[in-house]
């Protein structure tokens, strides 16, 4: 088996894993994103750097709801240059604080947090401020690489010590999966792909909750699909007091 069948052989048994695994909390997960919605509170999501793109993956797009608010700050969307700035300033002491105190979030609102590691002070410093607001805490990480890793944040946490809800994503410490023959490091990343698989599959039964309590799913339609615009422009207007990112 070549590299290509080996990377889709190890995501099929991570998928399949963390599917299976984390059933409950993917529930748990759901009917949060579902209470908040009928609540007409808030979500956000978050995640450092290439962590980030879950959170990207989760908005303003086809299918995605359109209440999730994406958490875009300086530094944390590997805008920076050179790259490895985002590597330093993922570990600054109060930056997660202020991130946090930036949002219009508020009790009883969600968000979303997703690090492969977990062991950096940005997300530590947000999650443990948004769990002082009395907001929901969703984290998605992966417990191989967070359980092996010592805390950089000076009360020796890791993100994981702050979720309300913790989803394993079961993917190989340090995140790269394929083992090439005559190479120590391990290539190609999962943390993405599943955690997208996750996350979404997470959307789709919260809108299915929705359903089953009377509402109508804050979901977008494709743009490029004839009634399209007028769909997400009205989906758009009916919970304008829930989104922050137009």
């Amino acid at each position: 088996m070549n590299a290509t069948g080996m990377y889709y052989g190890r995501v099929s048994e991570i998928l399949e894993e963390a599917f299976t695994q984390e059933a409950e909390a993917m529930e748990r997960a759901a009917l949060a994103l579902a209470g908040a919605n009928r609540d007409r509170r808030s979500v956000f999501a978050f995640g450092c750097n290439h962590a980030g793109l879950i959170a990207l993956e989760l908005f303003y797009r086809t299918g995605g709801m359109v209440t999730v608010n994406p958490v875009r700050v300086p530094g944390m969307m590997l805008e920076v240059s050179p790259i490895t700035m985002s590597s330093e300033i993922e570990r600054l002491s109060g930056y997660g604080q202020v991130i946090l105190d930036s949002l219009p979030a508020k009790e009883g609102d969600v968000i979303i947090m997703h690090s492969v590691s977990g062991r950096n002070a940005v997300t530590i410093d947000m999650a443990r401020a948004a769990r002082e607001k009395g907001m929901t805490v969703i984290v998605v990480t992966n417990m191989n690489t967070a359980a092996s890793v010592s805390s950089r944040h000076s009360s020796g946490k890791k993100l994981h010590d702050y979720a309300d809800i913790l989803i394993d994503n079961h993917g190989d410490r340090g995140d790269a999966a394929v083992q090439l023959q005559g190479f120590a490091q391990k290539v190609a990343s999962t943390s993405t792909v599943v955690g997208a698989a996750i996350l979404n599959a997470i959307v789709a039964r919260a809108c299915e909750l929705l359903l089953e309590m009377g509402i109508r799913p804050p979901v977008f339609m494709s743009g490029n699909i004839d009634g399209g615009d007028d769909y997400n422009k009205a989906a758009i207007s009916r919970h304008r007091e829930n989104i922050f990112y137009m």
